[in-house]
């Protein structure tokens, strides 16, 4: 193995643990919430308004560091933004109040965002072609595989042996070792293969060029649709089984582990299907499966049948694969290579607002006012919506790699 492709794969490998941790950072608010409610004295709308706080400065901040890290490369932003969010998850375990705990999580969601774009930007400027699907689909599914399998079981064991405090401290270790990891290995990505990219750094009129491309505003609004379906699935399907459809917990906690290592899976096998076929039939594809991922819930006679009901999820939840493509793929595929990490902050910004700040809010209120299950129907609504803008999409896969080469061909010139 040569040295590119070794570099390549352990690359992969180090993005795969500190994505994983960034959403084991998270996530650990939402698993950890019967032992914060009680001890800092807050309720459940409390915890609600953490999270979209959370989520809404994430949204910015993917966009605002993307066009830094455009402009001055990605280690300069990503390194200080490990350390960053690492410590403070440290200093989650020490407020006191709910006003503290909900700064420090503004705080989070900033460093966390400013990971975001130059993480995304790096693996996929430092994969070859013909991998650049199945890398980026690998980083993307550690959210799924840390974020709703390792976290659950780790932050609540530590918790319960030594306290929610300690489960933020433990969290944050990975972080400041994956920082110095970085630090050591990782080699700055921007203009790699591109020559002269350095040397013609965008200028704020570039950065709202963005914009003009018919791709890239599919992709938030895609990047949107995709973040409400998944939301409204994973916060209002658990209570659709327990309480209407009058399952055990424990039912809802298999089919929704299902969804979960399903999503693993598929974010790594359709990424990489789409290097050989291309970004646009693979995504119509997952848009289309996932129309019948929160309607199955909805099929009373499958609860009797619940290995099959469990294949179903794990089959139908493509969201992770639906995420690397509309949010880091296409929009770096379609833009110049200089602007690549501001076309994934301004997609991502719209879909972490849209999906993650206001849908669950809106959902909550679906739920009390219709029944829990309209959610479920809304998400496979917003499903529709995502084939939709799918099927306008242009197709990147190659676009990119020939753009390189042209532009080594004039520079040899």
């Amino acid at each position: 193995m040569n040295r590119g492709r070794r570099y390549e794969n352990i690359l992969v490998l180090v993005l795969f643990l500190t994505f994983g941790t960034i959403f084991l950072d998270r996530m650990a608010q939402f698993y950890l919430a019967p032992y914060i409610i009680p001890d800092l004295r807050i309720n459940d709308i409390q915890i609600g308004i953490m999270a979209s706080a959370l989520a809404f400065a994430w949204a910015v901040s993917c966009l605002v560091f993307g066009a830094i890290c455009d402009r001055f490369g990605r280690r300069v932003i990503l390194i200080p933004a490990v350390f960053a969010f690492s410590l403070l998850s440290w200093v989650t375990g020490m407020v006191e109040t709910f006003g503290q705990m909900l700064l420090v999580r503004v705080l989070l969601g900033v460093a966390e965002g400013a990971c975001y774009s130059p993480l995304m930007a790096t693996i996929e400027e430092s994969s070859s072609p013909e991998r650049r699907g199945r890398n980026v689909g690998t980083v993307v599914s550690s959210a799924a595989l840390v974020g709703t399998a390792v976290a659950p079981i780790l932050t609540t064991q530590v918790a319960a042996y030594i306290g929610w405090r300690w489960s933020f401290f433990v969290a944050g270790i990975p972080g400041v070792i994956l920082g110095l990891v970085i630090w050591w290995y990782v080699e700055e990505s921007l203009g790699k293969g591109e020559p002269g990219l350095v040397a013609q750094k965008p200028t704020l009129r570039d950065y709202f060029t963005v914009v003009r491309y018919r791709n890239v505003v599919l992709c938030c609004l895609a990047g949107a649709a995709n973040l409400t379906s998944l939301f409204f699935y994973a916060v209002f399907a658990p209570l659709y089984i327990t309480h209407v459809a009058h399952q055990a917990p424990t039912t809802a906690g298999f089919l929704m582990g299902a969804g979960g290592f399903g999503a693993f899976f598929a974010g790594i096998f359709f990424p990489a299907l789409s290097d050989r076929v291309g970004r646009k039939p693979v995504l119509l594809l997952m848009a289309t499966g996932s129309i019948f991922l929160p309607l199955s819930l909805l099929v009373t006679p499958l609860y009797g049948h619940l290995w099959l009901l469990a294949a179903i999820e794990f089959l139908l939840s493509t969201s992770q694969a639906i995420t690397s493509l509309v949010l880091v793929l296409i929009p770096t595929e379609t833009v110049p290579a200089r602007l690549a990490a501001t076309a994934i902050g301004a997609a991502t910004m719209t879909a972490e607002f849209v999906g993650a700040t206001i849908a669950p809010a809106i959902g909550g209120v679906i739920a009390q006012q219709s029944g829990v299950g309209t959610t479920l129907v809304i998400s496979a609504g917003a499903n529709v919506v995502l084939l939709c803008l799918t099927a306008l999409l242009k197709e990147t896969t190659g676009r990119k790699a020939a753009a390189l080469q042209s532009a080594a061909a004039g520079s040899a010139r």
